[in-house]
């Protein structure tokens, strides 16, 4: 039976790049390999093309030699290796390591597992974000052992062979034509065992514990930021790599402002008297001084006004944002008689509908719906 052709086994075309070869190469094994179909022997046989596909179209040389003569390149006499020199069985690991790294056995890497990444939360003041913070917080991690300096065993003692694995922090089983490679279990992969573990960590090589760390909040920060503070998460097991701690930033809400981004909002309510008539009144910024603001006569509800560079500071910048009055005109209460007596005498005095151009424009409109009804 004619072999298929590799580009076609691998479903790309002659003009793949190693790349898209390695991706298609990816795709089929997790499809296809026999651990994830036991018992399925068209399964593995596909397996099997694949590989052999990837083995000869990975490399530049064997390729350019099929790409000229086809499988008639690897058809040689058999020899040690198999047929033309190709050692699928031999080589078969080496090539399914490198494509899945820690899938199936993991590299080479001496066992070393990099520690945890950790999350603080941290709650600032709009304040603290607009003028920056150097604050200290606790975080409760696994820190490096200082009884065994992170080797997990006891001071004088050394980490010796492990006996399942040889030392090599792998082992192979056999299975069908393949000979596949997994993490040894008794070392997780170091490929060494501690025999005396340190009796401050167990062998771990660190220990839980809540370290102090100083956190700079950069000024103009937003809520949700994240920052990342390297090499302070977890120990890792045994001298590996620590992970990161990554702090997200929360804003708490204001009395007074809100924020959008460079832009800060404060609603102020506005007396009647100061609404109809106008006049100044001064109001609270976010740099903690004041600033004055002039109302014009017959202000209304929603009306806004700008304050030019009195808004927040932008992240890694020194200019500001504006700022924003809304007023919100405030109908009064608790009036006196008097009060109400004078009230009267206004709204007498003002039925011409210049006072309140909206409010008698509505009803009049409102008043010729209604006799538009009854005709």
């Amino acid at each position: 039976m004619a072999k298929q052709d590799y580009y076609d086994t691998l479903g790309v075309g002659r003009s793949a790049n190693k790349d898209e070869i390695k991706r298609a190469y990816r795709k089929w094994a997790m499809q296809y390999h026999p651990d994830r179909n036991p018992g399925d022997s068209s399964s593995e046989h596909k397996f099997k093309e694949i590989s052999e596909a990837y083995e000869v179209l990975k490399d530049e040389e064997k390729r350019a030699a099929y790409d000229r003569f086809g499988h008639a390149a690897f058809d040689g006499g058999p020899g040690p290796t198999g047929p033309g020199g190709f050692n699928f069985t031999g080589g078969f690991a080496d090539i399914f390591d490198e494509m899945f790294g820690e899938f199936m056995g993991g590299r080479r890497s001496g066992g070393q597992r990099r520690g945890a990444d950790l999350r603080y939360n941290l709650e600032i003041t709009l304040e603290e974000a607009f003028q920056g913070k150097t604050t200290q917080i606790r975080v409760p991690s696994s820190i490096l052992c200082q009884e065994c300096d992170g080797s997990g065993g006891e001071k004088g003692s050394s980490p010796v062979a492990c006996q399942t694995c040889g030392g090599r922090g792998r082992v192979r089983a056999q299975q069908g034509f393949f000979t596949i490679e997994r993490t040894c279990a008794a070392c997780g992969g170091a490929g060494r065992v501690i025999e005396k573990p340190c009796r401050s960590c167990g062998g771990a090589g660190r220990v839980q514990k809540e370290k102090t760390l100083q956190v700079n909040i950069p000024v103009g920060v937003e809520d949700g930021s994240r920052i990342r503070l390297a090499g302070e998460g977890e120990a890792g097991l045994r001298g590996a790599p620590p992970g990161d701690l990554y702090i997200f930033l929360t804003l708490k809400s204001h009395r007074f402002f809100q924020r959008d981004g460079a832009s800060i909002y404060c609603h102020v309510p506005l007396a009647m008297t100061t609404a109809a008539l106008g006049g100044n009144i001064e109001v609270p910024t976010i740099d903690g001084s004041r600033a004055r603001v002039k109302i014009s006569p017959g202000a209304q509800t929603g009306q806004q006004y700008r304050l030019k560079g009195r808004g927040m500071t932008v992240l890694r910048s020194t200019t500001r944002g504006d700022m924003y009055i809304e007023i919100a005109v405030e109908t009064p209460v608790n009036l006196t008689k008097k009060q109400q007596e004078l009230l009267r005498e206004f709204e007498g005095a003002g039925k011409s509908g210049k006072t309140s151009p909206q409010s008698d424009g509505f009803f009049a409109k409102v008043k010729e719906v209604w006799e538009d009804l009854t005709e």
